[in-house]
């Protein structure tokens, strides 16, 4: 069974998608919905879709924030595109509420054009302990 922490900040992330209208279309720890696959080499939470725009939802912790090649995972899922080339996947990125400068500061390391498309969900405090 996953940690109780991980599947409470997987499911926030779902809300949060799911209150800027977006439809999940696969999703992690999901009862009726299938995890979604593999991008790249990189496992992600959720995918969703809003008309034609793709959305990929990550949670964090602080310790994946200080890895080292946390960076060219952002950069790559950030730049990934699906089946429409015209159309950029946006990334929504959980962080917990103690780690979200740590969060901005990485992502303004990388270019603009990949900024753009990486937006942070700030995650309450976990409710269970």
């Amino acid at each position: 069974m996953a940690p109780r922490v991980k599947i409470e900040r997987v499911d926030y992330l779902i809300d949060h998608l799911w209150q800027h209208g977006y439809l999940t279309l696969s999703r992690k720890f999901g009862k009726y919905l299938p995890a979604p696959p593999l991008i790249g080499e990189y496992e992600v939470d959720a995918v969703a879709k809003y008309k034609r725009k793709i959305a990929l939802g990550l949670t964090v912790s602080d310790e994946e924030l200080n890895d080292p090649k946390f960076l060219s995972k952002l950069d790559f899922l950030a730049n990934y595109t699906s089946r429409y080339p015209q159309n950029k996947v946006t990334l929504f990125l959980g962080v917990p509420y103690n780690a979200q400068v740590k969060a901005s500061l990485l992502i303004s390391s990388l270019d603009e054009a990949t900024q753009k498309h990486i937006k942070i969900i700030t995650l309450p405090e976990s409710t269970s302990k």
